[in-house]
């Protein structure tokens, strides 16, 4: 098949390539260029000099054509002006589901079936299978490494026509690969942040550039007692105790954001945590929504251990809501609720609303 081949100048994309190009497929590379700050275009970490120079020496090592494909425009319309909104609506978003779903996933993906690509592949440790004509989302091999949470947003159509080369692998032996196919890339480190935000502190870029979410209010508790003022409700996390600046004979927590009255609610370890939540642009793996409820194994953060729960699909099925079995700590509008059935990968969506304790 003609494969291209999302490259990144990391290891886990140049093994990818090297794999698909070792069994015999037609490989392109393609590399997007994505949105930096003005003055700091060559700081996203997805497309710095460094990493392109290193995807191009991959290309060339490998034999293969490459293309740089300009996406600064729609990243910034889609990515960071969602991650902007999610914010200003007393969010804690998740940028990179917005990527992989409208960059990735479409604007990279329509520029390789421009090529005459069958199928684009990604570096992500995921796996794919198909069963009685269904294509099926599964965890990768190494459990530490799994990407699935983030891909959830992938729909039949696309997961048709993509291939996850290392998500069979640990990470341990596409190291080792990538030192035997001689990539430049065999010793780079993995990055975790946030390519648009060059290793800096959100926070930071939110002042620059939604200063307006630097305006302060009341820090209450949630019967009502004002005890201090926060400084932006953006510069807060659910779950956060450090960096509040109360003096109280007991630790506090934050426990909500409530943007519509610019209060940031406090209280005690016990008052953290909820049961319940509302899941909305649920995608549904197998094309489908569930018939009525069902149980699963729930992931609320990339981060985050999954909890079981009870899974109920609402109206159409684009939206759902979740019962956890038990209280879970810091469960987030703006983050993802991820569905699993073991390995396989049912769905999920953007976490809309949250409903304090059990």
């Amino acid at each position: 098949m003609r494969v291209v081949v999302a490259m990144s100048g990391g290891v886990d994309s140049s093994v990818a390539a090297a794999l698909l190009k070792q069994q015999g497929h037609d490989v392109i590379g393609m590399m997007l260029r994505l949105w930096s700050e003005p003055g700091k275009e060559d700081s996203n970490r997805c497309c710095t000099p460094d990493s392109m120079s290193l995807a191009r020496r991959v290309a060339a090592k490998l034999d293969i054509p490459f293309y740089v494909v300009d996406a600064k425009e729609v990243f910034r319309q889609t990515v960071v002006e969602a991650f902007l909104a999610g914010y200003a609506a007393g969010q804690t978003p998740n940028p990179c589901l917005v990527c992989n779903r409208l960059i990735r996933w479409q604007f990279l993906f329509e520029r390789a079936l421009d090529l005459g690509a069958e199928c684009m592949a990604t570096g992500h440790y995921v796996r794919r299978q198909t069963v009685d004509g269904t294509y099926q989302l599964l965890r990768a091999v190494d459990r530490s490494k799994d990407q699935s949470y983030v891909l959830h947003v992938l729909t039949q159509d696309k997961l048709a026509r993509s291939l996850f080369p290392v998500g069979e692998y640990p990470k341990s032996e596409i190291r080792t690969l990538a030192r035997t196919f001689g990539l430049p890339t065999a010793h780079r480190p993995d990055s975790q942040d946030l390519c648009f935000l060059a290793g800096e502190d959100y926070r930071a870029f939110l002042r620059r550039h939604a200063p307006e979410m630097a305006l302060p209010g009341p820090i209450r508790t949630r019967d009502g007692q004002t005890l201090g003022q926060h400084n932006g409700l953006a510069n807060y996390t659910i779950g956060q105790r450090k960096g509040l600046g109360l003096s109280s004979p007991q630790p506090l927590y934050v426990l909500e954001k409530d943007a519509a009255a610019n209060v940031l609610i406090v209280g005690p370890a016990e008052e953290l945590g909820a049961q319940v939540c509302e899941v909305g642009e649920v995608n549904w793996i197998s094309g489908q929504p569930p018939a009525g409820t069902f149980r699963a194994e729930v992931k609320a953060r990339y981060t985050a251990k999954e909890v079981p729960a009870e899974v109920t699909p609402l109206e159409t099925g684009s939206r759902c809501r979740v019962r956890f079995e038990a209280l879970v700590r810091d469960l987030t509008p703006g983050q993802a609720a991820v569905f699993y059935d073991g390995d396989l990968v049912l769905g999920g969506g953007t976490i809309l609303s949250v409903k304090a304790g059990a």
